[in-house]
């Protein structure tokens, strides 16, 4: 006699708070569809990991969660939504490769410089992720000029956790007709954030803003409030933290931009390996070869969630300001206990919470004291509290998928902490 089917189970995860910070926590509700969906996607008898992407069935999924997507961030039809692979760091070659195409075929009669470099690439570095993404662009031998490095402003002592006045960054002249700005709306190790509204477009240079494309790496805050899309040319994010599970990542660009790059090499441009090529993703609807089809059902089973049943972005954002509001009322309250390592309180991430842990009156992380406090949180269920390995300290992840209620129990952990090590100091 065969053994039964297997059964869901759902009794740890109910109890189970996940703050890891990619890939992260989803929607139970999502992931239920999900499931059936992998048994027997929309009554076809196949799952949707069997399916075809060239399927009139696959077709139907792909162009929902575009359209979703597209009401929920307001994206004007003049930009093209792509589902690519490679997650945001292969983006850090893609877009550069990309737009450096474009401005080759936009600025056909461009001279380079003495040193034969093409136009200059601007760099907002602000945490781990834009230090990657600048040095990928010089190991590609791009002309990457870093506007601002965070960890060289005054009172930043060599670390990332603020975000310097624009009036200070060195941006390259409008007239050199740089390729683009790049920059990271929310770095997820370091917990640094750009202040609502969000990157400071406004304040850049009028000829600046006017004609130099700006790159945003939105991955780990997209849909947790609302964004500009048309005063960007391209934004992108990696599905693995508000989004989906890993495997596909998401571009927004304004299809200007999209340029056949064997046009640009006649004019200096670089020469970009197929699959990374913009221009056949649009001009085969994402499917230019097989894409990462599960993760695009899932991420689109999380716009439909959040568009009908979450209030969409604005629910998002009110839900986003709250929960770290709670979490950083509670390390304000810790009497130097707990101590946030964002230095700018406007650029501490709603989305990431970063601090470490140390002894009263010694302002010095206590490692041991902080693996403490991830078995305390263990106790209660909370889990993937620990910093980045790069970093170490305590990270809390609070993405949408992340309810208030289960927050606020993350909080009475934190305080009760908080009192059980001011007793043993006064012991």
């Amino acid at each position: 006699m065969s053994a039964p089917p297997p059964t869901l189970d759902l009794s740890q995860r109910d109890q189970t708070i996940n703050l890891g910070a990619g890939p992260s926590s989803l929607p139970t509700s999502v992931l239920l569809t999900a499931a059936q969906g992998i048994l027997d996607h929309d009554g076809t008898g196949m799952g949707l990991t069997e399916l075809s992407h060239r399927s009139g069935t696959f077709k139907k999924v792909i162009e929902k969660a575009e359209a979703d997507l597209r009401a929920l961030l307001a994206i004007p039809d003049d930009y093209a939504v792509l589902f690519v692979q490679g997650g945001g760091t292969e983006q850090f070659s893609a877009t550069a490769l990309n737009l450096l195409a474009a401005h080759a075929v936009h600025n056909p009669d461009y001279v380079r410089n003495n040193n034969g470099q093409g136009p200059p690439c601007d760099y907002v570095v602000t945490g781990s992720w834009t230090s990657k993404a600048v040095k990928e662009a010089r190991r590609l031998g791009f002309n990457a000029n870093v506007a601002v490095d965070a960890r060289k402003a005054e009172g930043a002592d060599g670390k990332f956790g603020m975000i310097p006045e624009v009036s200070t960054w060195n941006l390259s002249p409008a007239q050199s007709k740089p390729a683009f700005l790049y920059y990271c709306d929310n770095e997820t190790v370091d917990g640094v954030e750009f202040p609502n509204p969000g990157f400071p477009i406004d304040r850049l240079p009028k000829e600046y803003r006017d004609t130099v494309p700006i790159v945003a790496d939105c991955s780990s805050n997209i849909l947790s409030r609302p964004i500009d899309v048309a005063a960007h040319s391209l934004i992108f994010f990696g599905a693995q933290k508000n989004v989906g599970p890993s495997g596909v990542t998401v571009v927004i660009v304004r299809k200007s931009l999209v340029v056949d790059p064997d046009l640009g090499v006649e004019h200096g441009g670089p020469r970009i390996p197929t699959t990374l090529v913009y221009k056949n993703m649009l001009d085969n609807a994402s499917l230019y070869n097989t894409p990462p089809m599960f993760a695009i059902y899932a991420s689109g089973l999380v716009f439909d969630d959040l568009l009908r049943n979450k209030g969409g972005v604005q629910g998002a954002t009110e839900r986003a300001q709250q929960k770290s509001r709670l979490v950083y009322d509670a390390i304000d309250a810790s009497e130097g206990i707990l101590i946030p390592t964002v230095r700018q309180p406007g650029a501490r991430s709603r989305m990431n919470v970063t601090f470490r842990i140390a002894r009263p009156g010694t302002a010095t992380p206590d490692e041991a004291l902080e693996d403490r406090f991830a078995k305390r949180c263990a106790e209660h269920h909370i889990v993937q509290v620990k910093g980045h390995r790069s970093v170490g300290g305590i990270r809390t992840s609070l993405y949408n998928a992340v309810t208030v209620e289960q927050v606020q129990k993350l909080v009475e952990v934190m305080r009760a902490f908080v009192q059980e090590v001011k007793a043993e100091a006064q012991a």
